[in-house]
């Protein structure tokens, strides 16, 4: 590797990201929870737990956090980034955002660190906990052709494909028209579930079906077994899909178009954070449909 690396964050996401960039080369790695950090030392692998983000400010550092507000709590006050960096008198470093945010507050967050001589680069990622433990996540990168190839390099271990989009926010963009495949994705398998249950079919046998036709997909194959024993343990969860499509419904307002299926998606799974469901994995949006047709059959009893 070029220049120094770290990784701020060890959630579902960033946790197999370390390993698979620590079995490469030294690297940097932080987290609120500490003991997340030092677990991966115990481990084996080469990496230097740092006390605060201040700590972590090398050359390149990757966050893998839910959204912006998180990013910018790191970047401030003595044991923030912006101190480490200037502290370590690091040149232009590159902030990496993995996590799905908005496109507009990303450009101008980055608008906002080019006067510190900060390079901020938009990509976030898409492959599930699963993708991410193999290697395999999809990035989708806003950023100069430069900018877009060193990250591609430093990211190897982890990725199948590192997409330039175009500038920055372009990668958010992107990870926005993703989510919107994925969630009603999602929602379509739960309904056909749902429906199968209702008709006496077997949901492996049906999962089963599925996976051999058109209907396949990485979702039903990182997914199915949810369905299968209704146990939604989270990988992504409920709430981080709402705050994705909302910002996906707001990019489309900016467009000028009205996305009928995202917006249905989006109500289903607001009514499954109202419920109490927002901390399962986004596929318990099967609970919400099942729920929802449980009601129905009521009402026509």
């Amino acid at each position: 590797m070029s220049r120094s690396l770290s990784i701020l964050g060890l959630g579902a996401m960033g946790l197999p990201m370390a390993r698979r960039l620590a079995a490469r080369g030294a690297l940097t790695v932080w987290n609120r929870s500490a003991s997340r950090a030092e677990a991966l030392r115990d481990e084996g692998l080469d990496v230097t737990v740092a006390a605060t983000p201040a700590a972590a400010a090398t050359e390149v550092v990757l966050t893998a956090l839910p959204d912006l507000p998180q990013v910018r709590e790191l970047l401030v006050g003595d044991d923030g980034l912006l101190a480490g960096w200037r502290a370590a008198d690091v040149e232009r470093p590159m902030l990496v955002v993995h996590g799905t945010v908005s496109p507009v507050a990303v450009r101008a967050l980055a608008d906002e660190l080019a006067a510190e001589g900060i390079e901020v680069i938009d990509a976030p990622m898409s492959g599930g906990v699963l993708g991410a433990a193999e290697g395999r996540i999809s990035f989708f990168v806003g950023g100069t052709e430069p900018q877009v190839a060193e990250l591609a390099e430093l990211l190897a271990p982890c990725a199948s494909r590192v997409t330039r989009m175009g500038a920055t926010g372009t990668g958010a963009m992107a990870k926005l028209c993703n989510q919107l495949v994925v969630a009603e994705t999602i929602t379509a398998l739960s309904e056909a579930f749902a429906l199968a249950r209702a008709s006496g079919i077997d949901p492996e046998a049906l999962a089963d079906a599925l996976g051999s036709g058109l209907a396949s997909s990485e979702v039903l194959r990182q997914k199915r077994h949810h369905w299968i024993t209704e146990s939604f343990e989270p990988g992504g969860t409920i709430d981080y899909q709402v705050k994705d499509l909302r910002f996906a419904r707001e990019a489309a307002d900016d467009a000028g178009l009205r996305l009928d299926a995202a917006r249905t998606a989006l109500a289903l799974f607001e009514a499954a954070s109202a419920a109490g469901d927002g901390g399962l994995d986004h596929s318990g949006i099967y609970r919400t449909v099942s729920r929802s047709a449980g009601t129905a059959q009521k009402e026509q009893l």
